[in-house]
């Protein structure tokens, strides 16, 4: 059986480290990212099956790199979740609109988190 893999995407290290700890939990093997671009080099090399992705980052926020990813070859496979503090319909619209699987709102705890997983069909 192949290794369940999952990026998180996030400039705060408090929120990588408590996701983390989350989706290890859940059997993944994780991967961290500070920003869109390192993730983005990060996916080009190896895709993850899941994407936990922050929304506001330097460098290059969360929907420049959606759309990236979208667009390399096998870009279309992994399961996005945007992981936003955004409540406003026409944002969440927009990264869904942009190819994210779905979202989840900050704070969350695992409950949520796993259940966003089986929601996404997420491996």
């Amino acid at each position: 059986m192949t290794a369940r893999t999952c990026l998180i995407v996030d400039d705060s290290r408090i929120i990588r480290k408590v996701a983390r700890r989350i989706v290890e939990g859940l059997g993944f093997e994780v991967d961290e990212a500070a920003d869109g671009a390192e993730a983005l080099a990060y996916c080009t090399a190896t895709l993850p099956q899941v994407v936990l992705l922050d929304w506001n980052m330097p460098v290059m926020d969360g929907i420049s790199f959606l759309r990236r990813l979208r667009a390399l070859p096998g870009g279309d496979r992994p399961k996005v979740l945007f992981c936003t503090i955004e409540t406003r319909a026409d944002r969440i619209a927009e990264a869904l609109g942009a190819g994210a699987d779905d979202y989840v709102m900050k704070p969350f705890d695992g409950q949520i988190l796993e259940s966003k997983f089986a929601e996404v069909g997420a491996p």
